[in-house]
């Protein structure tokens, strides 16, 4: 009886320690390891960190220093009126991030001194191992020679945008009837599905399309497009002429 009541001691000490140690890291890996994002007022005037923190992808802290605050107010107090409502907007922006569940946005009271503002952002990253997120060419340049990791909504733009755009042609096989029962399926390469007026009678051929338009949902994406017009040889004779005039 005895050792079985020292066994159960044992099971339930080795259970305790084993939840106390992942509580442990886990608060650790929370407080500690949460990397800081200092953001520069181009991309507060952007606007569209708004849009990206609301879907709770951005991992870390959002550090906006009292001199990038600064820095917008002046621009709203100016005479150009295009700084000044973009100054105004980005002002705005900082409010609503600070509404935000999803993110934690911290207000840095750094010193209001000379040190120009992107100065001060490279000395804040580099101080506290930080990232800088910007629009700002230049400024991103100049962290990543320091070794500063660097934000840029603009490259996350380009590299979540349509790999075709409308206008473009692509050769693409016809595997299904759409919802419209004239409309057929096809999909590209990275599995993206692509809608084709007219292609129901296609299925099972492979076709060149033309891209219409895009679209974006949360559920996915796709792309909706049309029969391509094969080019006549009327055609291609006015084109020929048209370039010799």
């Amino acid at each position: 009886m005895t050792e079985i009541i020292l066994i159960l001691v044992v099971v339930i000490f080795l259970q305790t320690s084993f939840l106390a140690v992942r509580s442990f890291k886990k608060s650790f890996n929370y407080y500690g390891q949460n990397r800081k994002i200092y953001i520069d007022s181009s991309t507060l005037m952007d606007g569209r960190i708004l849009n990206v923190a609301k879907t709770g992808f951005i991992g870390g802290v959002l550090i906006i220093p009292r001199s990038v605050l600064q820095e917008m107010q002046l621009l709203a107090d100016g005479k150009d009126s295009e700084k000044r409502n973009r100054a105004r907007a980005g002002l705005d922006t900082v409010k609503e991030l600070e509404r935000v569940v999803e993110v934690d946005v911290v207000i840095l009271s750094d010193p209001l001194d000379r040190t120009p503002v992107d100065d001060r952002l490279i000395q804040l990253a580099k101080g506290n191992h930080g990232s800088i997120m910007t629009n700002d060419y230049n400024l991103g340049k100049v962290a990543a020679t320091l070794n500063i990791e660097v934000l840029n909504i603009n490259d996350l733009a380009m590299e979540l945008r349509a790999d075709y755009l409308p206008g473009e042609k692509l050769n693409i096989k016809i595997v299904a009837i759409g919802s419209n029962p004239k409309q057929g399926v096809g999909y590209l390469p990275d599995g993206m599905m692509v809608v084709v007026d007219d292609a129901s009678v296609k299925v099972g051929k492979t076709v060149e399309i033309e891209f219409v338009r895009f679209l974006q949902t949360s559920s996915g994406r796709m792309m909706f497009a049309k029969i391509a017009e094969p080019i006549t040889l009327g055609d291609s004779f006015k084109k020929s002429r048209g370039r010799k005039r």
